[in-house]
């Protein structure tokens, strides 16, 4: 027995990928739009990135019957919820800790960390609903 599911590892994976994007992008951006606006589109482009992956991936075989655009935008509202708690911490850290706002990097990792359960189980059981025959 797997202490670690192998789809919860993909959808790690998956956050990773979408972590070198969130990150590269706050980074692209927050010279103009500041810490915080720079997050809320490299949030979007994180969501959109882990969500490609994951429906090829981690929830491969768990259909969500629905046009790949009506997925997409469940996905992005499944994800909300941990992304509210993803900003949140990344946006108390950037505000309290020095290093935090001069490396915001650190603040995104820790934000990641903090939503990462909860996304899962709502893409899990709310998005990419298993079918009688999911085996993964």
């Amino acid at each position: 027995m797997a202490i670690v599911s192998k789809k919860f590892m993909l959808f790690a994976i998956a956050g990773g990928a979408g972590f070198v994007v969130d990150t590269a992008i706050l980074y692209a951006l927050k010279g103009v739009l500041g810490p915080y606006g720079a997050r809320a589109i490299s949030f979007v482009c994180a969501v959109a990135t882990t969500w490609a992956i994951n429906r090829s991936f981690a929830f491969k075989g768990q259909s969500a019957n629905l046009p790949v655009w009506r997925e997409f935008l469940h996905y992005f509202a499944a994800m909300i919820l941990g992304g509210a708690v993803n900003y949140g911490v990344y946006a108390v850290l950037v505000a309290l800790i020095p290093l935090v706002a001069s490396q915001p990097v650190l603040g995104v990792a820790a934000g990641v960390a903090a939503g990462m359960f909860v996304n899962y189980l709502l893409a899990d059981k709310l998005v990419f609903k298993a079918g009688p025959n999911t085996s993964v």
